[in-house]
């Protein structure tokens, strides 16, 4: 990865793994990406391709049923599936980056041992359970509850926005909870529970602007009990491990912005060139030609910019503001480049089957999960001693 950052090449081993995954999602994903879209349906058969590539297993180790990669082999593959299929790639990411990476982090190894090689083999999925109706940035607002009662953690409360929850092989949910009170603050803290359990409940699926392969649903929890080992990390520590995921997964949502950047401007390269108007091809006019080289600029910014930030987190360095600009960067450049990509392509740009109209719905969402635009500059301005 350094090695890339001061040659501008990536490593064999990584440029493989990219061209492995851009052909599984241009002969697996494509085909099959406006059907389940247009039915609102999880792409079952698509994560078992996934599951059996091992896509779900690469930045853990081996011991645990991991690839034995890095996170940034995890941000490739996101790329390379945010170009075709915006659905199936957050459903990668978070499976990795929310449900499974907060057990590497921060869990025992007892924890470790029962969860990761059953979440890295992506035969199932977990889920994250941050966001609540009040409060997502605010932790503050936090109103989920869990209490200690005979060696058990009881949780009342809600979540929302939860991706992966309520799938036919979702194990596990990991929730952000109030465990007590230290200084007149709320102690949150964060609790395995496993599913399915008793009064716990995914509630109907939300219908969504986009990304409407992926699951997302609220989350219920009504007198749920989990073991008091369930317990993740520390206790009262729940919302800073938290808070160190986010961080990761900005990069993560970072490089499926930029697959779906790129996916826009591969999509109206090949439209400029095949479409005519007034007698040539619309490519060879400059108010298309230049519109889809600006849309080329901003995707390769955005690329440099994860590729910074995953290069910073992997060599052990503070990345919290990289990760920021990354992920702002390329959201933004996801969701100017699916306007420009749907104006080009003209009336048939605002049909659902095309894969410019997907992603000008679905790229919205990029400017505001895990961590708003306004989130990002926040934390920038604060890492600037603002």
């Amino acid at each position: 990865m350094t090695d890339f950052m001061a040659t501008g090449m990536l490593p064999d081993h990584y440029e493989q793994l990219a061209k492995t995954v851009r052909d599984f999602a241009q002969s697996v994903v494509a085909p099959v990406a406006a059907k389940h879209d247009e039915e609102h349906s999880f792409p079952y058969e698509v994560v078992a391709g996934m599951a059996d590539m091992g896509l779900f297993g690469l930045p853990f180790p081996e011991e645990y049923g991991g690839m034995g990669g890095d996170y940034f082999a995890l941000c490739l593959a996101l790329e390379e599936l945010g170009k075709v299929d915006q659905s199936v790639a957050i459903t990668l990411e978070a499976g990795v980056s929310l449900g499974a990476m907060p057990v590497y982090r921060f869990g025992n190894e007892e924890q470790k041992q029962e969860w990761l090689p059953l979440l890295a083999s992506g035969k199932a999925l977990g889920a994250f359970g941050l966001t609540e109706a009040g409060g997502g940035s605010d932790a503050g607002a936090t109103k989920t509850t869990a209490r200690l009662d005979d060696g058990h953690w009881v949780i009342n409360g809600s979540k929302q926005f939860i991706t992966n929850s309520g799938t036919d092989i979702t194990k596990l949910v990991t929730v952000t909870a109030v465990t007590g009170e230290v200084g007149g603050k709320k102690e949150i803290s964060s609790i395995l529970v496993p599913v399915p359990t008793e009064g716990f409940t995914a509630e109907p699926a939300y219908n969504k602007v986009g990304w409407n392969a992926s699951d997302t649903h609220p989350l219920s929890f009504d007198d749920v009990r989990v073991p008091e080992e369930n317990l993740l990390g520390e206790r009262g520590r729940g919302y800073a491990n938290f808070l160190r995921i986010l961080d990761e997964g900005r990069i993560a949502i970072a490089a499926l912005s930029v697959g779906a950047a790129q996916g826009c401007v591969d999509e109206s390269v090949k439209y400029a060139k095949e479409r005519e108007a007034f007698g040539a091809a619309i490519g060879s006019y400059q108010a298309v030609a230049f519109k889809i080289a600006r849309m080329e600029a901003r995707a390769h910014v955005a690329r440099t910019a994860y590729y910074d930030a995953a290069a910073l987190m992997l060599a052990g360095k503070p990345f919290k503001k990289a990760a920021s600009i990354a992920k702002m960067v390329a959201s933004e450049a996801a969701m100017d480049n699916a306007r420009d990509a749907t104006q080009i392509f003209g009336g048939y740009g605002f049909m659902n089957e095309y894969s410019v109209a997907r992603h000008y719905r679905d790229s919205k969402i990029l400017e505001i999960g895990e961590g708003t635009t306004e989130v990002q500059l926040m934390l920038i301005g604060r890492e600037l001693g603002l």
